[in-house]
């Protein structure tokens, strides 16, 4: 695949929010952040198999790029590593009223 240019970038964050691109071995991957309903999904699919959590956020947030980090297990677990990092927690705080 092509990288995606200014213009396709611009579009996926207006239609998506905040767009991220991983890369390995010369291979892009271009991501948005996985929805709640999504996190859930992978959680309960990770519970017998933790491979299948990254199945299920890497599917459900690609936006494009090079098909073969989902196909070739070397690049798949290579991205796996960064995909947490699409999940973002803000601290929150708690005051007793």
């Amino acid at each position: 695949m092509e990288k995606a240019g200014k213009e396709q970038i611009a579009e996926w964050k207006a239609m998506y929010g905040d767009v991220y691109l991983i890369s390995v071995d010369g291979k892009e991957a271009y991501l948005k952040q996985p929805s709640r309903k999504i996190i859930g999904y992978a959680s309960v699919a990770g519970k017998n198999n933790p491979i299948k959590f990254n199945e299920v956020i890497l599917n459900d947030c690609w936006l494009g790029g090079d098909e073969e980090i989902k196909t070739n297990d070397t690049l798949f677990l290579s991205v796996s590593s960064q995909l947490a990092e699409l999940i973002q927690i803000k601290e929150a705080e708690l005051v007793k009223l």
